[in-house]
């Protein structure tokens, strides 16, 4: 199949009040344009309402960058066509064609939205009578061998084989400003993690050797972030920390203190921290073993 578009979906900004959602949606489509016009890729973007459809001749190289921007729970390369039964029934039959024979098995899943002389179980239905005519293949609704999603708003339909994970949460940029105090991988994580909740992050580079992974990081993940380098023996840490956070108009301070059975001091580092930081101080991975660190690390593209 040769696909058109694709078709990108979000999850927790359909919950916001209708302002909030609006500001979300701003946000999730500027990050979007920023991180395409970054790999350089020919696109034209459109919003719909819980939709948003980017139409470009690249596809792969467009679900890469769409994997990496926070927001995005999935996405589908579709193909589109009108949604009268005939039009979409002629697409369907046509991609079927391509994947089906008399030894497999498909099924047809529908989704719809908008007034319309038909429901969806009335798609499914002669659709996939149309296929089973074309391609003798069996129906099978609950392990088919072929999956084809049909996804009906209001005058169009969109086609499409496969839904895409993407990364999630919240878009970069839509909750407070938080400074990360970056000196190893496992800081770098912590960071990505309030970056998914949608917080603009200030890093501070207390470790020069981490420099060369934050910037591969930061490249990675499509974030246009601050870097200060600072060394802390020239000045208290966190005379630093406090100068550089107020400055900035930071929310809080985030780092990758953990207590995994390797750790040292860990607690006594935090307690300090708290004592001299005039900001919350955030410990996303605190709970999380070190085994399952470095597998998320390497899952994110964060060398260990």
């Amino acid at each position: 199949m040769e696909y058109e578009l694709i078709i990108v979906r979000y999850g927790e900004i359909a919950l916001k009040g209708k302002t909030t959602r609006r500001h979300f949606e701003n946000c999730l489509v500027g990050n979007i344009k920023k991180a395409l016009d970054a790999k350089q890729i020919i696109y034209n973007i459109r919003r719909e309402w819980g939709r948003i459809y980017i139409h470009t001749n690249q596809i792969n190289k467009s679900v890469d960058v769409l994997q990496k921007i926070f927001g995005i729970v999935s996405m589908s390369p579709a193909v589109q066509t009108q949604s009268n039964v005939d039009s979409m029934s002629n697409l369907a039959v046509s991609i079927s064609k391509d994947e089906l024979t008399e030894e497999k098995t498909f099924a047809i899943r529908t989704t719809r939205t908008g007034k319309h002389e038909y429901t969806s179980q009335d798609v499914a239905v002669k659709i996939g009578n149309d296929i089973v005519e074309a391609t003798k293949a069996g129906v099978n609704l609950t392990k088919p061998d072929f999956n084809l999603f049909i996804e009906v708003r209001d005058e169009s339909a969109y086609l499409f084989t496969e839904k895409i994970r993407g990364t999630g949460g919240l878009p970069l940029g839509t909750q407070g400003k938080l400074l990360a105090l970056i000196d190893d991988s496992d800081s770098i994580l912590a960071a990505w993690y309030l970056m998914r909740r949608g917080c603009k992050i200030i890093f501070v580079n207390i470790n020069k050797s981490s420099t060369g992974t934050l910037n591969s990081f930061m490249t990675n993940w499509y974030a246009e972030s601050d870097v200060i380098v600072i060394d802390p023996r020239q000045l208290s840490l966190y005379e630093n920390l406090n100068k550089i956070a107020s400055e900035r108009n930071c929310d809080a301070v985030v780092t990758g203190h953990t207590i995994c059975e390797d750790s040292q001091n860990e607690l006594s580092d935090i307690r300090l921290m708290k004592k001299h930081i005039n900001l919350p101080i955030l410990h996303p991975l605190i709970a999380m073993e070190k085994e399952d660190i470095n597998k998320k690390c390497r899952g994110l593209g964060i060398p260990t």
